[in-house]
């Protein structure tokens, strides 16, 4: 089983910009779930760039949760966008770059109902791995449901921003 290990931050402003170089843009959808457990896993169809993925989530247990990823192709995506998510959509541009010790940064620049929100992922290989934290870095929103991209969807950013 896969285990994705990652913290998520709000960005405070824009000091990221000059280390992060270009962007991917990522549309994803949420599938409405009530299968398997309670609460039910998310799962998600990403196109990336010129790539697609389908991804299953499980439970957050602190900063950990199960995570299953397999590439599909995108024209496999688009219909599932299409046929299974309605406008549980959300769409950004990802930056990826170096955070030092191997690690990368990954901000998330959101647009439409969730414009003006900045998040930044690390994932580490174990919840215990230090890592460097840059002035640009907020405060932690790992532990708070509201800022997935699954509730994201659901909820979007620009309805209950403060």
């Amino acid at each position: 089983m896969a285990t994705e290990i990652e913290r998520k931050f709000l960005v405070a402003n824009d000091g990221w910009r000059a280390a992060a170089g270009r962007g991917v843009r990522m549309v994803q959808g949420y599938f409405e779930s009530g299968i398997c457990t309670v609460p039910p896993p998310t799962l998600r169809v990403r196109i990336a760039g010129e790539r697609a993925f389908l991804t299953v989530k499980g439970r957050p247990s602190g900063v950990s949760r199960s995570e299953f990823e397999y590439e599909i192709p995108v024209a496999d995506a688009e219909a599932m966008l299409l046929e299974f998510c309605g406008t549980r959509i959300v769409e950004k541009i990802r930056y990826t770059f170096p955070a030092g010790d191997g690690l990368f940064w990954e901000v998330d620049e959101y647009f439409k109902l969730n414009a003006g929100l900045f998040t930044a992922e690390i994932e580490l290989p174990a919840e215990e791995t230090a890592f460097v934290r840059p002035d640009w870095l907020g405060a932690e929103v790992s532990g708070n449901p509201r800022y997935t991209n699954g509730a994201l969807s659901r909820n979007p950013y620009t309805l209950w921003r403060d």
